[in-house]
């Protein structure tokens, strides 16, 4: 069974940075995408950018050039890093990974608080 532990959440100013983990672990023979999606208060969860194995990636039109996503994929690991943050990214940040091992699978992570205070 895969599990995905996120990190690095936290409480930071407009205009600030923060970098968010996320860690595979279990039984892993191929991870195909890892992303990011986030879901703020009374609205849904939305995707904020994933990449792939072979590292493609894809952004919301709303962090672009802003945030940036990467893997290290020996660690099993994805990253976030988001610069000039803005209140309106404040959100519960969540992990997402699919993959295969003798079927394909897909987890979340249990997600982490951002909050951008103006």
């Amino acid at each position: 069974q895969v599990q995905l532990v996120e990190s690095g959440g936290g409480l930071v100013q407009a205009g600030g940075s923060l970098r968010l983990s996320c860690a595979a672990s279990g039984t892993i023979f191929k991870i195909n995408v890892m992303g990011w999606y986030r879901q703020a208060p009374g609205k849904q969860r939305e995707l904020v950018a994933d990449i792939s194995e072979g590292g493609s990636t894809d952004y919301a039109d709303s962090v672009k050039g802003r945030f940036t996503i990467s893997r290290d994929n020996a660690k099993s690991t994805v990253y976030l890093q988001m610069n000039s943050l803005k209140p309106e990214d404040t959100a519960v940040y969540y992990c997402y990974a699919q993959g295969a091992n003798f079927a394909t699978w897909d987890v979340w992570g249990q997600g982490t608080q951002v909050t951008v205070s103006s």
